[in-house]
């Protein structure tokens, strides 16, 4: 158990000095007694009661104060809670190639308005993550249910230099690898998007990496955008931004995924649609302070029963 707010626990000390000023009255009580020396007069007077039964209520609402304070530290437990393990990776070239105008307003707007509306259309229940590959790729967000982020990090992609298409899949696929500690031995459901124009001109080819994903059972599947009669410019020249829609429905088809020209979020719920559902656990700390108060109120109407059973007064 622990406390989110342990500052309270200072208190504690108060309540002890409290205790330790009742134990010093009682003491001193039991002296004065004793000095008076006619008995019988006393026992008119203050009629005996019994000796320990007395001090039960007191014990009881120190104890009672003991919790309250106790409940102010906000005390929590860690406990295990379901966690939907579903995941779906989204893979983005940003490459120069993606700056052609042959798809209005240009390639990679388009892939970025595609790829927003497929996660804002993705069930609540599913965890996302964001991959964007140019000569290199990288995770940009990791598998999260916090959707609304992941749609914010594909709005500030940024184009940059070279085309791994390969890469993006290896990146993905070792993100769905280390989504939690069971992945490795028990991958979650999983499923890949891709979006790009299909030129592979770095990293490692295409086909290695549609094996790879095809030997752990996760479906690739793929978004071409471009007609291949685009002109770009790179370092001040023209250069033909050409396209290859047969590498991506060839990716698509090794994998058991989609291919896909249209941007359709009719058509890519077909991607989620066929994951299926996969709940694991995680441990979380959850508050307790309604069992220290509910205790704390038990322990004070317990200690003035017993006061007014064994004591004159409730302490």
């Amino acid at each position: 158990m622990t406390f989110q707010s342990p500052g309270w626990l200072w208190l504690l000390l108060v309540l002890g000095a409290l205790v330790a000023a009742y134990v010093v009255l009682q003491l001193r009580r039991r002296e004065n007694t004793l000095r008076f020396t006619n008995l019988a007069l006393l026992d008119r007077v203050a009629p005996r009661r019994a000796g320990w039964p007395r001090h039960i209520g007191a014990a009881l609402f120190f104890l009672a104060v003991g919790v309250l304070i106790g409940a102010m530290a906000r005390p929590a437990m860690p406990v295990e809670v379901p966690r939907e393990r579903a995941t779906i990776m989204v893979a983005i070239d940003v490459s120069p190639s993606m700056a052609a105008n042959d798809v209005e307003p240009n390639r990679l707007t388009a892939a970025k308005e595609s790829a927003r509306g497929f996660v804002d259309a993705l069930p609540d229940r599913f965890n996302v993550g964001l991959v964007a590959f140019s000569s290199t790729a990288s995770v940009i967000s990791s598998p999260t249910q916090d959707h609304q982020a992941v749609i914010d990090s594909i709005e500030n992609l940024q184009m940059s230099p070279g085309t791994a298409i390969g890469e993006g899949v290896f990146t993905s696929l070792q993100s769905i690898r280390s989504f939690d500690e069971e992945a490795g031995q028990d991958p979650p459901p999983s499923a890949v998007v891709l979006l790009s124009d299909g030129e592979n001109t770095s990293g490692r080819p295409i086909t290695a990496a549609g094996r790879a994903a095809s030997d752990i059972g996760v479906p690739v599947s793929t978004i071409a955008f471009g007609t291949g009669s685009a002109i770009i410019e790179i370092n001040g020249e023209p250069v033909e931004a050409d396209i290859d829609k047969a590498a991506l429905e060839r990716l698509a088809a090794d994998t058991s995924g989609h291919f896909y020209e249209a941007q359709s979020e009719s058509e890519l719920s077909d991607v989620y649609d066929d994951i299926g559902s996969s709940l694991g656990s995680e441990t979380v700390e959850r508050e307790i302070v309604t069992r220290f108060v509910l205790a704390g109120l038990v322990l004070a109407v317990a200690g003035a029963a017993a006061s007014m059973v064994w004591g004159q007064r409730v302490p």
